[in-house]
């Protein structure tokens, strides 16, 4: 939250009162360093994917430090998590050949969305995923991961061909489809991941700021009490709705890194 919409909360400020709805802004997402050390700043962000990292390498040491054949209640939990990934995601879209992958798809899967679930939980309540240096980090892993395997599966020459040269179309249509297939794998790609991700965190934040602070803003008369209730229960249907939107985008990001995973082991024609 800005240091604007802090004010306003610490001022007591209403509707019907002589000041102004401290709309959320750019600065809703900009925050002051926790601590500094040698130079480099450490803030709230920074911390809360430091968190997910810790949260998830615990949960699934603590599930599967010490298997067994009769899984207790915790390591059936994480083997359901990780077979979900397993089963619906890798041998639905890169079939036997994901067995190598599927770590990353977990990994990914997890990350983004313990990254994203972060937005409703008390106190935390911000996304790491809404600011665009942390999907575009992980979009550059899944890219970089693409091209290797596409040129390590094909060759040089065969990796160009899988990445530009569709198979089975007329020669004269490849002077126009070639450099599209190339902006659309090696540039657009990459960049839809990644955008598609922050703008749905980035909204969704957005929204719940919104409601939140209206909510808060539209007390203290009986009109706004009313006004106020109305708020209230948006922002309690938005944050129902932003569970969903969490998880879905982490599996839409695990699906397309999946689907292009599945593209680079395909030999080129």
């Amino acid at each position: 939250m800005s240091n604007d919409q802090v004010l306003a909360f610490e001022t007591d400020c209403h509707l019907f009162q002589d000041c102004g709805f401290p709309a959320p802004s750019e600065w809703s997402f900009i925050f002051e360093p926790l601590f500094t050390i040698g130079g480099f700043e450490f803030d709230k962000p920074m911390l809360l994917v430091f968190l997910s990292t810790a949260i998830i390498c615990a949960f699934f040491w603590r599930a599967f430090a010490k298997p067994s054949v009769v899984p207790g209640k915790f390591q059936l939990l994480a083997e359901m998590l990780y077979d979900f990934v397993r089963r619906g995601i890798a041998r639905e879209v890169i079939g036997k050949k994901g067995e190598p992958f599927i770590p990353l798809l977990v990994s990914l899967f997890f990350f983004v969305w313990i990254m994203n679930i972060w937005a409703i939980i008390p106190f935390a309540q911000f996304p790491a995923t809404s600011i665009i240096a942390y999907p575009a980090a992980l979009t550059l892993v899944v890219w970089a991961t693409y091209m290797t395997l596409t040129f390590k599966t094909n060759g040089f020459v065969g990796g160009i061909r899988n990445l530009c040269v569709p198979s089975g179309l007329p020669k004269g249509i490849y002077v126009i489809l070639t450099p599209i297939e190339f902006v659309s794998n090696v540039i657009l790609r990459p960049l839809t991941l990644t955008v598609r991700l922050f703008a749905n965190m980035f909204a969704g934040h957005l929204l719940l700021l919104v409601f939140t602070i209206g909510t808060w803003y539209m007390l203290g008369s009986v009109v706004g009490t009313a006004y106020s209730a109305t708020s209230l229960v948006m922002t309690l249907l938005l944050t129902v709705f932003e569970l969903f939107i969490q998880a879905l985008q982490a599996y839409v990001f695990t699906v397309l890194t999946a689907t292009y995973i599945s593209q680079a082991l395909e030999e080129a024609h």
